[in-house]
């Protein structure tokens, strides 16, 4: 029932999109496995000209207070770099402009190509590359999770997949 009520919040919030990704967050998904009671819910709208994305990210039970959410380029199963932060705190601000992370609940934003960090150089994901990041996420080769301090690589993760075109 918590899941729905996320996903609702979430479904609302967000425009009419070229493309929409979701995921949803728990901590079995995280490499290695957290037994975490934790839910969250990623949901991401392509703008038509395929530059920017809107996202919200909502997520709670969490064990531990947050440290910070991003979205990595990896496959399931396989953790990878973080390539787009979504929030941040004292303890891992992000880069300049990061939003602060709740312990609970919702946050937004816009993710453009000035947002994406370069992976390392056997990924060959440049900084900027928006577009390529895209592909990954249409492909299912990226994911967002929520680090605390109880789990400092993730209490929860979920691999984004592309919902509609």
């Amino acid at each position: 029932m918590r899941l729905l009520a996320l996903a609702v919040a979430l479904t609302a919030a967000l425009p009419v999109s070229a493309g929409v990704f979701r995921s949803h967050l728990v901590g079995f998904n995280e490499v290695p496995s957290v037994a975490s009671h934790a839910e969250g819910a990623f949901e991401a709208h392509v703008a038509g000209d395929g530059l920017s994305f809107d996202y919200a990210l909502a997520f709670d039970g969490l064990q531990a207070p947050v440290t910070q959410a991003h979205i990595h380029f990896s496959r399931s199963r396989v953790n990878g770099p973080i390539i787009i932060w979504l929030c941040g705190t004292a303890a891992a601000p992000g880069p300049a402009g990061t939003q602060t992370c709740p312990q609970s609940g919702t946050i937004r934003g816009t993710v453009t190509s000035a947002n994406v960090l370069a992976s390392p150089p056997t990924q060959q994901l440049p900084a900027g590359d928006l577009a390529d990041m895209l592909h990954a996420m249409r492909v299912g080769a990226a994911y967002v999770n929520v680090h605390t301090n109880a789990s400092p690589g993730g209490e929860i993760r979920g691999q984004i997949w592309l919902f509609r075109h």
